[in-house]
């Protein structure tokens, strides 16, 4: 169990904010950290990790990572971080960087045939394309096979059927290796796929926590589904108008009456849902 109670003052484009964070986490759960651009989510990540500092506490199975009069060095944590940009070593094969973490050769070739990799040992990393450095970085995060793997939106510079099969790894990955993960990302899939529990922040405070399955699928009434997006443009087709919205990373068209639309103006956040089959436009 990894207990976690901190805050830092936080200073961004949109002014002043406190981050401010009380949740635990289980033993070889997978959560998903997920809100608005500036919300304070990479901050907390780097919080776990020992790379940036903060108040309260962080206490892992009983050991002390931080509190008011001692912090837990990185590198002593059991930390397996994924950024986006990969930070591999280009020069290095794709098995010297995993072995330059660890040189247990059986660990790197057990990794290495999980993402695909095997082919490609030998190559050196600035080599490789977007999809597989990643594969990298993921293998290498694991060859110490962390206490915690802190993923920061790793898959979002991917395109979709790279990012699919991507998911489909670290969702493996985990599987196998039980390593309590925390995952940064925007992509609803992606994180009803993946994890288990969803943490939701806003201006660096947590606004929601709980199961994907309950928070992305929010319903009220008789609503056979309701989902938010961004209204992109209102057409109007005969006597019809249609809106056109974007919903995580699709966009569809959904039939809306006149009197929804006085509310709701283009670039804003609506909320579509279905009751006794007819759609609805609601502002979020």
């Amino acid at each position: 169990m990894i207990n976690i109670n901190i805050r830092k003052s936080l200073h961004g484009s949109g002014g002043s904010m406190d981050l401010r964070v009380n949740v635990s986490l289980e033993s070889g759960s997978f959560t998903a950290l997920t809100g608005q651009s500036g919300s304070g989510k990479t901050t907390f990540l780097r919080i776990l990790s020992g790379l940036e500092q903060a108040d309260g506490e962080i206490i892992t199975d009983g050991e002390i990572w931080q509190n008011e009069k001692f912090i837990l060095p990185p590198q002593k944590r059991g930390i397996g971080f994924v950024f986006q940009d990969y930070a591999l070593f280009p020069n290095m094969s794709v098995e010297e960087n995993l072995l330059f973490v660890n040189k247990d050769i059986k660990l790197a070739k057990h990794l290495l045939e999980i993402t695909e990799l095997g082919e490609f040992k030998k190559r050196a990393a600035n080599t490789l394309s977007g999809g597989q450095k990643q594969r990298v970085a993921l293998a290498r995060a694991l060859m110490n096979r962390p206490k915690l793997l802190l993923l920061d939106e790793p898959l979002s510079a991917l395109d979709p059927a790279i990012r699919a099969k991507l998911q489909s790894e670290i969702a493996a990955l985990h599987k196998e290796f039980a390593t309590t993960t925390v995952l940064v990302s925007h992509d609803p899939s992606e994180i009803y796929k993946l994890a288990s529990k969803m943490i939701v922040l806003k201006n660096g405070a947590v606004m929601d926590i709980g199961a994907p399955s309950k928070l992305l699928l929010k319903t009220s009434g008789s609503q056979k589904f309701s989902f938010e997006g961004e209204l992109l443009d209102i057409k109007k087709i005969d006597a019809i108008y249609v809106a056109v919205i974007a919903i995580g990373r699709q966009i569809v068209e959904v039939v809306a009456d006149e009197s929804e639309l006085d509310r709701i103006k283009i670039g804003a956040k609506v909320a579509v849902s279905v009751k006794a089959f007819t759609p609805n436009i609601n502002p979020a």
